[in-house]
């Protein structure tokens, strides 16, 4: 990023380009509660940001405090470049990103009425009434209390009335939850990713033989459970891989490293140090950094890091032997 200026302001609109906030930009007034932010390119926010609108034309942007608006957070479609939100952002309304050309990352969870993204990557959970996700990664979960529509996305997990998904949709964590069936695109797959030797795959080394990802069958792998109470019954359906635990059980899946790419990928941001999972294929040190960590999930998403389908065979000789 280039030399930015400095800025200081007390207006009742702000447009900022090729400059350094050193501190938040937070109302000191009532007429500053409606006050708009525009970044058109090349800006950093060190301190928090209270908007009654944030737009963002173009990247370099890296808002390293937290943000809340009361209209909406909007980023451009044809906007360039990285946008960094370090800590929490939330809005009333809406928190919407088409932006196809831009690297968006959001390093901690989101909270809004309504999410749209696009080619973003969310180190945390979104919470909000409806999301819309396309082409995404959410380490977290995605928790909506009205519904859910993916296409191409790696998420933790999902709790949500309605659900659909189109592409290749993949979770991190053995379940998911909705209320209502999932609708599932014609050609759309659905995989768990939580046997997979995600360890191996960031080192470059080949994956266990017992690993990989599990198909998921919206009708064989549903899980129905209704729960009553005096006023009301509801039935809650889950997309999980429990059936499979028979085979599982003969998997090491600590030696996978999964918990600890997770663990570094949601909290890297507050990690006081550098964690590492040993020599990689070349020798080096593979360090879990949070950029490399999401170019790995990205290419997980993109299929350039090709995860394994999981073999349904194994000797029922090797789980009694397990349990003389």
């Amino acid at each position: 990023m280039k030399e930015l200026n400095e800025i200081r302001f007390n207006g009742s609109n702000v447009l900022l380009k090729d400059n350094l906030v050193k501190g938040s930009i937070i109302p000191e007034q009532v007429s500053e509660l409606t006050r708009d932010i525009t970044i058109q390119e090349d800006t950093v926010i060190e301190g928090a940001v209270y908007a009654h609108r944030l737009e963002i034309q173009n990247g370099d942007c890296e808002l390293r405090g937290a943000v809340f608006t009361q209209l909406e957070l909007y980023v451009n479609a044809d906007a360039k470049g990285n946008i960094v939100f370090r800590k929490s952002v939330g809005s009333v309304d809406t928190i919407a990103s088409r932006a196809s050309g831009c690297q968006l990352t959001f390093q901690s969870d989101i909270n809004a009425k309504s999410v749209t993204l696009y080619n973003a990557f969310v180190a945390g959970s979104i919470y909000a009434d409806e999301v819309v996700l396309d082409n995404c990664v959410v380490i977290g979960g995605v928790f909506a209390t009205q519904g859910i529509e993916m296409n191409n996305c790696i998420v933790g997990t999902f709790n949500t009335p309605t659900v659909s998904i189109d592409g290749t949709v993949q979770l991190l964590l053995p379940s998911a939850f909705s209320i209502e069936k999932m609708v599932v695109a014609t050609g759309a797959k659905f995989y768990n990713l939580s046997l997979a030797d995600l360890g191996s795959l960031y080192k470059g080394m080949p994956q266990a033989p017992e690993s990989g990802r599990v198909v998921l069958d919206v009708d064989a792998d549903e899980v129905r459970t209704t729960l009553t109470s005096e006023e009301m019954q509801k039935t809650l359906r889950s997309y999980t891989i429990v059936g499979k635990v028979l085979a599982a059980d003969l998997i090491d899946t600590d030696k996978f490293q999964n918990h600890f790419l997770l663990a570094a990928a949601a909290l890297g941001p507050q990690l006081l140090k550098t964690y590492d999972l040993g020599p990689d294929k070349d020798g080096k040190t593979a360090v879990l950094s949070f950029d490399r960590l999401r170019e790995f999930f990205f290419g997980i998403l993109r299929g350039t890091v090709a995860v394994q389908d999981m073999q349904g065979n194994f000797s029922i000789n090797e789980v009694a032997q397990k349990y003389q």
